[in-house]
């Protein structure tokens, strides 16, 4: 018995080794000069990576609006550090409420868009209920159309590499 779950523990240990934890700050004023915003806003991350969001300041929380079928939603506290892993395919939108209707905003797609038609369907109410910033949700939705092949954006990952950020020896 011990050696049948021998590979199914190095499996785990390998597939943990690869995931990847993402930051996104929650910012009064973006480095944009935009107001009430998610830096970064649209995030392209693989199932199984660990999305951390900082309230960079006071005011701020983070609730999801849409999550893929079988995942679950999620809810921070005001003012804390929240980190949630994200292992389901999909998109997930999500807000800060004591924000929402300035259209504070963000978008995660985690692996595959699998889930864009309803994404699609539920658009206009979530745009909707905003009284300012009008259309960001739409203009971040957009970003991830005709492009859900590309592989997830590493530029706002933080993960153990090398000091010198070669990757290729990070690989090896």
């Amino acid at each position: 018995m011990k050696k049948a779950l021998l590979p199914l523990a190095l499996l785990a240990a390998a597939a943990s080794a690869h995931a990847v934890e993402h930051e996104v700050k929650m910012l009064d004023i973006g480095s944009d000069k935009e107001t009430m915003v998610f830096e970064p806003a649209v995030l392209k991350i693989a199932p199984g990576d660990t999305v951390t969001f900082l309230p960079a300041t006071r005011g701020h929380n983070v609730e999801s609006k849409l999550v893929p079928d079988g995942a679950e939603a999620f809810k921070s506290e005001p003012d804390e550090k929240y980190s949630v892993k994200l292992d389901k395919e999909g998109v997930y939108i999500y807000v800060c409420p004591p924000h929402s209707m300035m259209n504070m905003v963000g978008v995660i797609q985690v692996g595959e868009a699998t889930n864009m038609d309803t994404v699609n369907s539920r658009l206009p109410k979530l745009e909707k209920r905003a009284m300012s910033n009008k259309g960001r949700l739409t203009k971040y939705i957009e970003q991830l159309k005709g492009d859900s092949g590309d592989k997830p954006a590493e530029a706002t990952a933080t993960e153990n590499q090398p000091a010198d950020g070669n990757k290729a020896a990070a690989a090896q």
